[in-house]
């Protein structure tokens, strides 16, 4: 039988209001915050200029609460995460790609996000943040994928607020509303899977952890 993968895309907008440019600067200082504390640190890889375009990579080591169904086959509590970005100061787009490195066959989480200047809105800046959920665990793929569709969903909300901020604190004489507005995707649809992944979880941890280490009694 195939193995039948789900997966996840979630994508959600929000308006800020800050320029472009401002919101460009507060990107590099957006941690620490008070929404920040899992992040444990942020190091710089490299960082160019090509055709006017700064091209940057950075390594964040973050921690995040493990459910206790996965606790069996997820040894380590902290994941690394690799941040690639581009910034095109002439055309004001900001364009960042992360993703997680460790536990990828668990799950995988690629995330996009792009900062624009809202043509609708001068001053305000749009950003819009795309998220792919995957796992290739036989058999568990759909709850799997679940679990972290809901906590990316939730985790956005956080990670907006702590971003508005540092903008706050950089730029303290400019209003810190912003709107947001969350469309969401499902590559599979799945009926009830987000409500129920916790218990599928924990039902089917010993067999998965069982067919990740074969040699191991």
């Amino acid at each position: 039988m195939k193995n039948q993968r789900k997966n996840e895309f979630y994508e959600h907008t929000t308006i800020f209001n800050y320029t472009w440019d401002q919101v460009a600067q507060g990107f590099w200082k957006r941690y620490p915050n008070p929404n920040s504390k899992h992040v444990l640190s942020e190091d710089t890889v490299c960082r160019n200029v090509r055709s006017g375009r700064l091209f940057s990579t950075r390594l964040l080591s973050k921690t995040n609460p493990i459910p206790k169904w996965a606790e069996r086959f997820i040894t380590s509590k902290h994941v690394h995460i690799i941040e690639e970005s581009i910034v095109d100061p002439v055309n004001k787009v900001l364009i960042t790609y992360t993703r997680n490195l460790g536990y990828t066959k668990v799950m995988s989480v690629t995330e996009k996000v792009v900062y624009r200047q809202s043509d609708e809105q001068p001053g305000k800046t749009v950003a819009v943040r795309s998220a792919w959920i995957d796992s290739q665990i036989r058999g568990f793929s759909r709850a799997i994928c679940a679990f972290g569709y809901e906590r990316f969903k939730k985790n956005c909300n956080k990670m907006v607020g702590g971003f508005n901020y540092v903008l706050a604190n950089m730029f303290p004489l400019q209003s810190t509303v912003t709107t947001t507005h969350a469309t969401i995707t499902a590559t599979s649809k799945l009926k009830d899977a987000a409500i129920n992944a916790s218990a599928l979880a924990k039902s089917k941890a010993v067999p998965i952890y069982a067919s990740l280490h074969p040699n191991q009694s």
